[in-house]
């Protein structure tokens, strides 16, 4: 079913009819009052784009190299806790997905199998990405290992000192996968825990150690990303965790143009949070990403029907991307630049599938 197809509103319906009430919720929701979620939506439909005419655009150019891997859009499967829940396969399905249209994955410690089992599964580029749960040697240990395997990167998440109360989660008393025990009880709070005492020293130390590129996720501040740069990040990750963490936060995309300006082109630029279709890669582009993460929609599409589905999902990017960019009179990805967007108002209300407007229609 996956290969048949023509919109992404398609694969979100039948992702929907597929899940239950509370994995559907705890997809889609976010932190308190939801808040961050809308306005990493609204930053986007605020955003026009610019048409520009009589330009070559018979070829169209997607692709872009990243941490050595070439890939086919400038587009990374962002670390997804608990994918299994959406499908079986969990991350294997999601890697498969990734090696075989060719982008890159971002691996979750949260999700099964983990990296050493997966890729020795599949050769799709992989990102390890942890929630630090134990002490300083032991996340050495793991980053030691995930070099060994192969990982093209390390993922270090930083916007989690805290976890978030979601209230879509907590009024249905529902519990994630990654919080259950085998016997579907809440799993007790671990009692040794480095994620609120992280440190730019802890980061130095990492850098010092280890020649693997390290990827930080969840920087919301052109400071931050100085302070990243100057410690030796490789990658700067711009993230509000798709809105499930602070309430009342800024959109990640706008913050997305301090952080491009503080981090000068010594750093690698990605962003994540509310996107949904080709003209959001490119909105994010154009303001100085050099990639960009999809989660949600990563979701979506593996509830939707697995590796299938993923690779559709992304097929579907790839084309709205290209139609787009033509239709700026751009052949290229590498052409985009802030002047390509332009201010505009929102025609739609801020919601987390506001990029879907016909879902709800009879059509």
């Amino acid at each position: 079913m996956a290969a048949d197809f023509q919109t992404l509103q398609e694969m979100v319906q039948l992702a929907r009819s597929h899940l239950g009430r509370g994995e559907w919720d705890y997809l889609i929701g976010a932190a308190d009052s939801e808040t961050t979620m809308k306005r990493n939506r609204l930053a986007f439909d605020r955003l026009a784009l610019k048409a520009r005419v009589m330009n070559d655009v018979s070829r169209v150019s997607t692709r872009r190299t990243l941490l050595g891997a070439d890939l086919r859009i400038p587009v990374l499967l962002a670390p997804i806790g608990s994918l299994q829940v959406f499908e079986k396969g969990g991350g294997l399905s999601a890697a498969r997905a990734a090696e075989s249209f060719g982008v890159m994955q971002i691996l979750s410690s949260v999700c099964t199998p983990d990296f050493e089992a997966l890729t020795r599964e599949c050769a799709a580029p992989l990102i390890y990405q942890l929630y630090v749960h134990g002490d300083e040697a032991w996340m050495m240990d793991i980053i030691g290992r995930a070099a060994a395997a192969g990982c093209r990167g390390f993922c270090l998440t930083a916007d989690t000192q805290v976890y978030s109360r979601r209230e879509r989660d907590l009024l249905k008393r529902y519990v994630p996968l990654a919080g259950r025990q085998a016997d579907g009880r809440p799993r007790p709070r671990p009692t040794v825990t480095m994620q609120p005492t992280m440190s730019w020293e802890l980061v130095r130390r990492i850098k010092d150690r280890f020649d693997l590129p390290l990827v930080l996720k969840g920087i919301a501040c052109a400071e931050d990303a100085e302070l990243a740069v100057r410690h030796g990040v490789d990658v700067v990750y711009v993230s509000n965790h798709g809105g499930r963490q602070l309430d009342q936060g800024q959109a990640t995309l706008d913050m997305l143009p301090g952080v491009v300006q503080a981090v000068a082109g010594r750093a690698r630029v990605l962003v994540d949070g509310g996107i949904l279709r080709g003209t959001d890669v490119i909105k994010a582009l154009a303001l100085g990403a050099d990639a960009v993460g999809v989660g949600r929609l990563e979701a979506l599409a593996m509830a939707a029907g697995g590796t299938p589905a993923v690779v559709r999902m992304l097929e579907l990017l790839e084309t709205e991307i290209a139609i787009n960019l033509a239709l700026m009179g751009l052949s290229s990805i590498d052409q985009l630049h802030p002047g390509c967007v332009l201010p505009a108002e929102s025609v739609v209300d801020p919601h987390v599938l506001s990029g879907f407007p016909l879902l709800d229609e009879d059509y």
